[in-house]
């Protein structure tokens, strides 16, 4: 277990459903008010019932001032890695840095299909996903790209526009191999508690740190990004452990898991997800989020060297 002692950030996983878009715009300027710090959209392209996530959070950052916006993950196989890196690039830039990528290998290969994208097999999606990175970074770094690989090739493209800060990539992965890659090359790990529960979250950030130290990075070069769902309800769920993949009980206990994930887990960003009803918004960030900072902070003081007399 670990604490890679990053600044602690909430967010809130907005939902991108076409219903209601006049409510959806409105959301985010709300979360962008209370001072939360991210919004997480989700990528399904072949979702009929969702707005392309690239084109909202453009929109979301123009409706915005503060907060940062990133995709939760990005669905590689239908977005061209260069394409998808004068996208982030852009967005960042018109937005004065407040955009962040969160990148997947591509789930839902039907859908994938179905769209006009590859259905890629485990380890060539692996491989996708390595030189899609490498695209990725080699245009944000402004040279021309000479990129020859098994997936994908961009031979002499001209990066421009440039970001306005240095983008994280955050890579949405869960198989080892996967994430040994996050700890060669990426500055996020973006895991879902419904799928990753803290004890398996634990087994794959030490194989994300092992991979780290393997490549010559520190383990903390690799932020945990974690989204969480569950309900503030008067009752703590019986049985409540690691192997739990949502949060249920009242505030305090919320205050009480979020600095287990922090100080033990190592995660440092919480992108709430579920029902974004007023005085739930205002509870994550208004009491638990400052709680959760304040206890975090009292216990890295406890636990820092003390100076020798």
């Amino acid at each position: 277990m670990a604490d890679y002692g990053h600044a602690l950030e909430f967010g809130f996983f907005l939902d991108p459903a076409t219903g209601d878009p006049a409510r959806t715009l409105e959301i985010a300027r709300i979360l962008d008010r209370l001072g939360y710090d991210l919004i997480g959209i989700q990528d399904h392209p072949y979702q009929q019932g969702h707005y392309d996530a690239l084109a909202l959070i453009g929109y979301v950052l123009g409706q915005t001032e503060r907060i940062r916006v990133f995709p939760d993950v990005a669905n590689l196989p239908l977005r061209p890695p260069a394409i998808l890196a004068k996208q982030a690039a852009t967005l960042d830039q018109l937005s004065g840095g407040r955009f962040e990528l969160g990148l997947g290998a591509g789930a839902f290969p039907d859908g994938v299909r179905a769209m006009g994208g590859p259905a890629r097999e485990p380890k060539e999606a692996l491989a996708a996903l390595r030189e899609a990175a490498l695209i990725i970074r080699g245009y944000w770094s402004g040279r021309p790209l000479r990129h020859d690989g098994e997936i994908y090739r961009a031979i002499g493209a001209r990066p421009g526009p440039l970001p306005a800060h240095e983008i994280g990539l955050w890579l949405g992965v869960i198989g080892p191999r996967a994430l040994r890659l996050t700890g060669e090359l990426a500055e996020g790990w973006v895991p879902s508690m419904s799928y990753v529960p803290p004890a398996a979250a634990a087994r794959s950030n030490a194989i994300i740190d092992e991979a780290a130290r393997a490549a010559g990075r520190e383990p903390s070069a690799v932020r945990r990004i974690y989204n969480i769902g569950g309900d503030v309800a008067p009752v703590v769920e019986a049985g409540s452990s690691d192997d739990d993949r949502e949060i249920v009980g009242p505030r305090d206990h919320w205050v009480d898991v979020l600095t287990h994930l922090a100080v033990d887990h190592g995660f440092s960003t919480f992108v709430l997800w579920g029902v974004p009803t007023a005085p739930r918004l205002r509870m994550f960030i208004e009491e638990i989020a400052p709680a959760v900072k304040e206890r975090v902070a009292g216990i890295r003081a406890d636990r820092a060297p003390q100076p020798t007399p």
